[in-house]
């Protein structure tokens, strides 16, 4: 098992909008997430808006790739996209990069 880790930036000016919309996932955007292998999946937020994200899986590559492949996640990833500060053009699932993690108890 993987444990995956990444930091994002919210807009601060979209925290209110960004927490209201994580509180109504589309149910079948959880089904994809859970049918391509992403558990015990969390996402930590803080006041300025650094997004810290977790998640256990088999094989985070293959669950990115799983996920890529659903219509679902395209929609969800284009309207999320405006809420995060990156790069022209890349939609949060591409900017996910895993820390290295450096300790473990």
């Amino acid at each position: 098992m993987q444990r995956v880790c990444f930091v994002l930036q919210v807009k601060p000016e979209r925290l209110a909008e960004y927490k209201e919309r994580h509180r109504e996932v589309w149910p079948e955007m959880k089904a994809a997430l859970g049918e391509t292998g992403w558990r015990n999946y969390s996402l930590f937020l803080r006041d300025d808006g650094l997004l810290v994200g977790y998640l256990e899986t088999d094989n985070f590559e293959r669950a990115r790739a799983g996920m890529a492949q659903r219509e679902v996640n395209e929609r969800w990833q284009r309207e999320m996209g405006g809420f995060f500060v990156q790069p022209n053009g890349v939609l949060p699932d591409r900017a996910m990069q895993p820390l290295e993690e450096v300790f473990h108890l």
